[in-house]
């Protein structure tokens, strides 16, 4: 009998140990993860701009090229983008074929405008910038400069290609290269980033059901699309286009990206 209590009380404390091993285990490999999490990130400012351990990036598609990046801004840029915008949206415009220049056209209905060349300047969008250019693979330089578009209720954009097809527009930094999306604001119903060539399967696109795949706008988060190939060509199957917004507003950034530096 004092056998049999001696080894259920050795067996108790026993397992009792163990329990208190995993805990101090667990809390040992939280705290490296953690660390790890930070080390040498805290008082680095590159990896702040870049914001590395935020940043996901997930391809959706080779062919036509598509990256999402998820968290790509900090909560704070988007709303210090709209804070900039505001004031200064306008009827957005397209690219006239024959002139390179900028008319008023039902195939965009939202309204924009373009941070000026003092306003590259401020440390905020030099951040953007710089990530930007890191995650694309392509210098700064070469880009063009941001455009804030706010997309109210029943606006759409509709499929386009973000190449160029005039020579007008070929002059400065030669043909466009790859788009920067960027999603500025949440609660929004549809509104999607819609490619028509995307994949095989169906998405939602303005509460219809379609061919290709659609990007959810989400705060803080971009999409990267590459309008021209690997072989340097123009890549037809980039085609995309903004999908109506049933509620809410939809506010995003774009910052197209050349061949050559743009100044």
């Amino acid at each position: 009998m004092d056998r049999g209590r001696f080894i259920l009380g050795l067996l108790t404390f026993v397992t009792i140990g163990m329990m208190i091993g995993a805990l101090f285990q667990l809390a040992f490999i939280r705290r490296l993860e953690e660390s790890s999490d930070n080390f040498n990130w805290a008082n680095d400012n590159e990896a702040h701009i870049l914001r590395l351990g935020y940043v996901k990036p997930e391809v959706i598609s080779w062919s036509p090229r598509i990256i999402v990046f998820h968290n790509f801004l900090s909560m704070e840029e988007c709303d210090y983008l709209k804070a900039i915008a505001r004031p200064r949206l306008q009827i957005s415009t397209v690219v006239d074929a024959k002139t390179g220049k900028g008319i008023k056209s039902d195939v965009r209905t939202s309204s924009g405008m373009f941070l000026n060349s003092e306003e590259r300047k401020y440390p905020i969008i030099q951040a953007i910038e710089k990530r930007i250019a890191v995650y694309s693979q392509i210098p700064s330089e070469n880009g063009e400069l941001i455009q804030v578009l706010r997309y109210e209720k029943e606006q759409y954009y509709k499929p386009h290609h973000d190449y160029f097809s005039d020579a007008f527009n070929l002059k400065r930094g030669g043909q466009r290269i790859a788009t920067m999306l960027m999603y500025l604001s949440d609660n929004v119903e549809g509104g999607e980033t819609y490619f028509p060539m995307a994949g095989e399967g169906q998405c939602s696109c303005g509460g219809k059901t379609v061919k290709g795949m659609s990007v959810k706008p989400s705060k803080g988060g971009a999409v990267l699309f590459w309008s021209m190939g690997p072989d340097g060509s123009t890549d037809p199957r980039s085609i995309h286009g903004g999908c109506e917004v049933l509620k809410g507003e939809k506010w995003s950034a774009t910052k197209w990206m050349r061949e050559r530096a743009t100044s």
